[in-house]
């Protein structure tokens, strides 16, 4: 951080001429000593130093490093200037106007070289530069260090977003890593205490000065020993860039970036950008936000599970409706069982030529289906997602408990009593209805054509195409057939084929079954 040259109005540098006190009130430069020295007062001792200062150096160009720099709402920004080679500062400001038109960008590490008039503002005695004109002069040790670090860092990927870690939803232990005499940390301490109960452990550490980065290495070494540890809060209030600048230390960073939990970053105001920000799983603006972020709202927790319960109510009430809206439905729709056992009746032909074909058609659609089902299930195995979920389900579930478990219990013991009335109601309804039902059931499978296998009769179907054999001339001699009986299958091969007559190509069934089985028949 170097302070330029003084210059009047960017020409060879000048130096103040040596003046004597007197001479500095009444314009006389006096060898001799006073008879009785004056006795001034302050304002008059401040308004006659900046009168010499601005009546000797007019305008002046200063160099250095800016820091603490501050944009007031009016417009105009306060600074200060670093001296890069001793330890010395300049405060200064410059108005609105002048900032706007500024080519140099006003933040902190950046050095500029400003134009402007030296004076003392005199309500508080303070030396001052009004700067009129901003200038770029290149970066501070201090911006390229950070730099410096910066792209070392992010060329190793330690700033990816692939990195950043979630922040647990429901923390129950959080550590703190700051000086435990800091505002930031009864910041933290405060707004956590107001939004939901945590535990928070804070390890202590310097956050400022040449001992800080080791500190704070040290203490992050700590906390993540504490059995239960969530998350960590590397936090401290706002200051200058030096004040700041342990947390820009390479090995801080890097201990961040290692963290076995995650880490959020909270330091200084919302303006400044340290290293650790960058490294951090999450960057909060100040510690009270950084608090506000990781602790859950437990007012708003409640107001959520309120209003889950009361979507819950609704969505069992409308099923309780829908439920019985159905059941009346299906009560109407039964109506009188003699009319649905009429239209079986006109029906029953129709159906003894389909069911062959429907069975088949069912049979090898559920064939495909439990094939395509058994390769989903060894492809994707349930039992491990299942367990998962089991495990996922028990953690939110215990959370839940332990913040309204009253509530929930009392709300499930109304539904409970609700479902078990309903349930009563249906069950009883349903039985009457089943019965109802069954006796339907019974007189249209007393019709159903496969009854019609119980009394002798079998259906012959192609063993190769599954159709339905119901004429002599859809077989060949030597076709192979299915033969289904009313208990079990038979496979048969055609010896012989008859012409549309029986009578003319086999002898009379009624006078030989067993000559019959062996002429024109299936040969099991």
């Amino acid at each position: 951080m170097r302070m330029g040259g003084v210059y009047r109005a960017g020409s060879a540098p000048c130096r103040m001429p040596a003046v004597s006190t007197m001479d500095l009130f009444d314009g006389r430069e006096s060898s001799r000593e006073p008879e009785k020295p004056p006795v001034l007062r302050v304002a008059e001792v401040n308004r006659a130093v900046r009168s010499r200062l601005e009546s000797t150096f007019g305008d002046v160009w200063v160099e250095g490093e800016l820091s603490d720099v501050t944009r007031a709402a009016s417009g105009h920004v306060y600074f200060t200037l670093n001296d890069e080679n001793e330890p010395a500062q300049l405060k200064g400001v410059m108005f609105r106007g002048d900032a706007r038109r500024a080519k140099a960008r006003l933040e902190r590490g950046a050095v500029v070289r400003m134009r402007g008039q030296l004076t003392l503002y005199e309500a508080r005695g303070n030396f001052q530069m009004i700067a009129r004109v901003a200038l770029p002069a290149g970066a501070g040790d201090l911006h390229k260090e950070f730099e410096r670090i910066r792209r070392k860092l992010d060329k190793e990927g330690l700033f990816s977003d692939e990195l950043k870690r979630p922040l647990p939803r429901f923390p129950r232990v959080i550590g703190v890593v700051t000086s435990a005499a800091g505002a930031a940390m009864h910041d933290v301490v405060r707004v956590a205490a107001g939004r939901c109960p945590v535990r928070i452990v804070v390890a202590d550490c310097r956050v400022q000065g040449k001992e800080a980065p080791r500190s704070i290495l040290r203490a992050l070494e700590a906390i993540q020993r504490l059995p239960g540890l969530d998350a960590v809060i590397v936090t401290r209030g706002g200051g200058s860039q030096e004040d700041l600048w342990a947390f820009n230390d390479e090995a801080v960073a890097r201990a961040i970036a290692a963290c076995t939990v995650p880490v959020i970053s909270a330091v200084g105001h919302e303006v400044d950008i340290t290293i650790a920000d960058l490294v951090a799983d999450v960057r909060a603006s100040t510690p009270s936000n950084a608090a506000e972020i990781l602790v859950p709202d437990r007012g708003a927790l409640e107001h959520r599970l309120a209003d889950f319960e009361r979507r819950i109510s609704r969505a069992l009430d409308a099923q309780i409706s829908g439920d019985r809206l159905r059941l009346e439905r299906l009560s109407r729709d039964l109506g009188d069982p003699r009319r649905h056992l009429g239209q079986g009746r006109a029906n029953l032909e129709g159906l003894e030529g389909r069911a062959a074909r429907v069975v088949s058609s069912r049979l090898a659609k559920d064939r495909q289906r439990l094939g395509e089902l058994s390769l989903a299930v060894r492809r994707h195995d349930p039992r491990a997602r299942l367990a998962r979920n089991r495990t996922r389900h028990g953690e939110l579930d215990s959370r839940l408990r332990s913040v309204l478990g009253p509530q929930i219990l009392a709300g499930r013991e109304r539904i409970r009593h609700g479902d078990e009335r309903l349930h009563h109601a249906m069950e009883t309804r349903l039985a009457s209805e089943k019965a109802a039902l069954g006796r339907a059931v019974a007189g249209l499978e007393a019709m159903s054509p496969l009854s019609v296998l119980s009394r002798g009769y079998a259906i012959a179907l192609h063993a190769e195409t599954g159709e339905a054999i119901t004429r002599a001339d859809q077989a060949q001699v030597g076709d192979a057939l299915d033969v289904v009986l009313h208990e079990g299958r038979l496979t048969a091969r055609v010896e012989a084929v008859g012409g549309p007559s029986t009578e003319e190509t086999t002898p009379d069934r009624s006078k030989n079954g067993s000559e019959n089985g062996s002429q024109d028949g299936p040969k099991a």
